[in-house]
Formats: structure tokens, C-alpha cells, sequence
């Protein structure tokens, strides 16, 4: 038997791996919003609680390439985002309240490298790496949809 220190050390270690294990599965039922940039349509899943923000496309195997995440914050912010956990290279466009996409990172699977938006915003979409530039889309590029109407 294991003395009381050590095994309350023991439960506790179980106790993060079966919350870490619990966590690490994609978050895959979100709702969803259809989005617009020029004459492309996007299928947004829209993480707009912090839990869902955290968790994000973490633990994905793949993302088709007409969907995207589109991160909805209460307030615009300066807005970092990493890619620890999350195994597809993503593109984070950062966009501001009304639709107009403020700048792009490029974001490599797996890292924790810090990538932010240039000046405050309410929205980040992120789409695999490359979407925008193979749709000419670039800083200045206005999207359309529900989350920008009126704002």
C-alpha cells in the first residue's frame, strides 16, 4: 500500500490524464454559419464560448477545404493565436466587426508560436493553409455573412 502522500500524488496524476484524454477529441458540433468572401461560401463553425475558443480545430486530422472556424470574441481585442494540439496547417484571417480582414498568418501545425492580429478584432476564421491565397483574397478583403450584418 502506498503511503497517504503518495497516493493522493497518484490520484491526482490519474485524474489529469483522464481529463487530458476526455479533452482531446475534436470539438465537431458546433453550430455553423454560412460565410461569404467575393463568390467563395464558407462553412463556418462558430466557437464562441471561451471553452470552444480553446479547443478550437485542436485534434483535427483534417479540415475540408470549403470549412473553416470562425472564433467570436465579446469585444474586439488584439487577438494571438497558437497551434499546439492542432495537427493542419491552418491560415487565421483576423477580421474586423465589419467583415474586413485586418491581416493573415500562416500557422504551422503543432507549434506554439504566437501569431496576432495586427490591430483589435471580434473575429478570426480560420481555413486550411493557402485557402485565401489560392482565392486571391488578401489584407483589405471584405467577407460577408450573419456575424458582420450591422456591425
Amino acid at each position: 500500500m502506498l503511503p497517504s502522500p503518495l497516493r493522493s500524488l497518484v490520484a491526482a496524476a490519474t485524474l489529469l490524464v483522464a481529463v487530458t484524454a476526455a479533452t482531446a477529441q475534436p470539438q465537431l458540433d458546433l453550430p455553423r454559419v454560412p460565410i461569404t468572401a467575393g463568390m467563395y461560401r464558407i462553412d463556418a463553425q462558430v466557437a464562441s464560448t471561451p471553452q470552444q475558443r480553446q479547443v478550437g480545430l485542436m485534434f483535427r486530422e483534417n479540415l475540408p477545404q470549403q470549412e473553416g472556424m470562425l472564433f467570436v470574441f465579446e469585444q474586439p481585442a488584439v487577438q494571438c493565436f497558437w497551434m499546439k494540439n492542432t495537427l493542419v496547417p491552418l491560415t487565421a484571417a483576423f477580421v474586423a466587426d465589419d467583415g474586413r480582414i485586418v491581416n493573415l498568418a500562416d500557422m504551422q501545425p503543432q507549434t506554439t508560436d504566437s501569431h496576432c492580429s495586427e490591430a483589435p478584432v471580434r473575429y478570426v476564421l480560420e481555413m486550411n493553409q493557402g485557402w485565401f491565397a489560392k482565392k486571391g483574397l488578401r489584407k483589405g478583403a471584405k467577407l460577408a455573412g450573419a456575424p458582420f450584418v450591422g456591425r
